[in-house]
């Protein structure tokens, strides 16, 4: 079972419908977050790690629902 939930995680047709909405969520996430500070530029006060996370959940929220309702 789980070698199946690995093989059907990285189908490219999850894998592009993922990154798809990672890309919108992600970035309107991050303008609410940190909007100012990205719209200024000001690289040294963007806080990285809630950058990146804030793109990783969206993917990883989207993958597991179309995981599991491709495994029904």
């Amino acid at each position: 079972m789980l070698l199946k939930i690995c093989k059907t995680i990285i189908e490219k047709d999850i894998v592009i419908s993922s990154l798809k909405v990672a890309l919108v969520v992600g970035i309107i996430l991050n303008l609410i977050n940190q909007g100012d500070v990205l719209i200024s530029m000001e690289f040294e006060k963007i806080n990285w790690f809630k950058l990146l996370l804030t793109f990783a959940v969206p993917y990883l929220v989207t993958t597991y629902a179309s995981v599991k309702e491709r495994l029904k």
